[in-house]
């Protein structure tokens, strides 16, 4: 157990840090200074980070550039016709009537708040265990609004599908998150990083189970809180960090 510790501990060391942000979707909240902008635009990456990581970039890039790169603003100030362009964005299943319906929602909620964690704080409770309860509640919001498209409800993951919801969990480490490292933002400070779930993707799953980590033969919700609750025997306060050293381990190492 300690040796497992001790060489994870390691990899965390060599993969939290900047070096390594250029490759990854965090490299697109992190072109944002203005703290509503680096919210949104990191949601937006988190959401489409499904495929290869330079095209999910790619993507992302084309997206701001449709908003001036200036997200916040142009939620809170576009009129109808600078919504035209968007009609032609598309990554994977993500389409037009997806991406109008995330830049609505969050322009009526901008327009009310200052920050998106407010949404997440629905379902937060103090008990360590709340993140499904927070992640129930921010899906039931985000499509509260009366002409929310059925099909757009695939993109938010909620554990009432069972979901190992990973991108939701990944924006949610890099938001809150906080430690010196220039990676994770640390912007939220009402969600405890004790809270956290692993994203749990195909490398951080394949590793998981090779450790000895993942016994479910699935992987779903009850998979990343097996794998969370044994991440938090190496570190309660911050069992998420390790997300760096499982991931590294799948994509840099081939582990």
């Amino acid at each position: 157990m300690q040796n497992l510790k001790d060489f994870l501990d390691e990899k965390v060391e060599k993969y939290n840090q900047p070096g390594f942000i250029i490759l990854d979707p965090i490299s697109i909240p992190h072109r944002f200074s203005k703290k509503q902008d680096i919210e949104i635009s990191g949601f937006f990456a988190a959401i489409l980070a499904w495929g290869q990581r330079k095209t999910i970039i790619n993507k992302c890039v084309e997206l701001f550039e449709m908003m001036d790169n200036a997200p916040h603003d142009f939620l809170l100030n576009h009129q109808e016709d600078d919504l035209k362009p968007f009609v032609h964005f598309k990554h994977r299943t993500f389409n037009d009537v997806d991406t109008l319906y995330f830049i609505h929602f969050l322009s009526w909620f901008y327009k009310t708040h200052d920050s998106l964690e407010e949404a997440f704080l629905l379902g937060q409770t103090e008990e360590i265990d709340a993140m499904g309860s927070i992640l129930t509640k921010f899906q039931e919001f985000f499509f509260s609004l009366p002409d929310s498209p059925h099909r757009t409800r695939k993109h938010i993951a909620t554990p009432t599908r069972k979901a190992a919801c990973k991108r939701i969990n990944m924006y949610l480490r890099w938001m809150v998150r906080d430690d010196d490292k220039g990676v994770d933002f640390g912007l939220w400070k009402r969600i405890s990083p004790a809270q956290l779930i692993c994203p749990c993707d195909l490398h951080v799953d394949r590793v998981g189970r090779k450790l000895g980590m993942i016994t479910r033969k699935q992987t779903d919700w009850l998979t990343a809180l097996e794998l969370t609750q044994k991440l938090r025997e190496f570190d309660a306060a911050d069992p998420v960090k390790y997300d760096f050293a499982l991931f590294g381990l799948g994509v840099e190492e081939k582990f």
